[in-house]
């Protein structure tokens, strides 16, 4: 049995990103979104040999020595553009720029969790 308060918000870390370095080895980074994943890449590209995000469906989709993250940023930020205008319409309450009909936030997730309970 438990006892106190239980969690409201769920953390799936879909998203990771795997640093790999020839001296330390790999560190693997749970990210809830991929603005967190590229920023975690970006604080450490410096000082790892290999830094990778994976999607959801773990999927290498960036790799540090194919692409600079900078080009891999624009070019994904265009995608999601390009996807929001030819996607369903989906106005996020939470305002999250990231949150598409077919792709939800965790908080409208967990409000589509709560709803279908």
């Amino acid at each position: 049995m438990r006892s106190g308060l239980d969690p409201t918000e769920v953390y799936d870390g879909s998203i990771t990103v795997r640093l790999l370095d020839d001296r330390t080895g790999t560190e693997t980074v749970a990210c809830s979104s991929y603005e967190e994943a590229i920023e975690v890449v970006k604080e450490n590209q410096q000082s790892v040999t290999v830094a990778k995000i994976s999607n959801r469906n773990t999927d290498v989709v960036f790799t540090s020595p194919d692409m600079d993250i900078d080009d891999w940023e624009s070019i994904w930020h265009r995608e999601k553009l390009r996807q929001s205008a030819n996607g369903d319409e989906y106005d996020c309450p939470y305002d999250s720029v990231s949150c598409f009909a077919d792709d939800l936030c965790v908080q409208c997730e967990i409000d589509k969790v709560q709803r279908q309970s």
